[in-house]
């Protein structure tokens, strides 16, 4: 429960009728702790990172969630209005 309600966050996707946009972005998972370039050792293997990425985005339509993709391993610009104090970084 991540969308406020009363001045608390207690409301989840579904109760504000939200929507969920996947974008694949293994850069995330970069080390800059050494050297002058980001390691990215520590990511998934692409075929094994796209299998989870279309496993989660399954996993959210089973959910009956709304969800919108990017496309794995593409280029992509991205953007979007953060609407609110809170950025969160989900992992499984």
């Amino acid at each position: 429960r991540i969308f406020e309600k009363d001045g608390r966050m207690q409301e989840n996707v579904s109760d504000v009728q939200g929507q969920v946009l996947v974008v694949s972005q293994f850069t995330l998972y970069g080390n800059l702790r050494k050297g002058t370039r980001p390691s990215f050792t520590r990511a998934a293997a692409p075929e094994l990172a796209e299998e989870l990425y279309n496993q989660y985005i399954s996993e959210l339509q089973a959910l009956g969630l709304p969800v919108a993709t990017g496309r794995f391993g593409a280029n992509m610009q991205v953007s979007f209005t953060n609407d609110g104090p809170v950025t969160l970084l989900l992992e499984r």
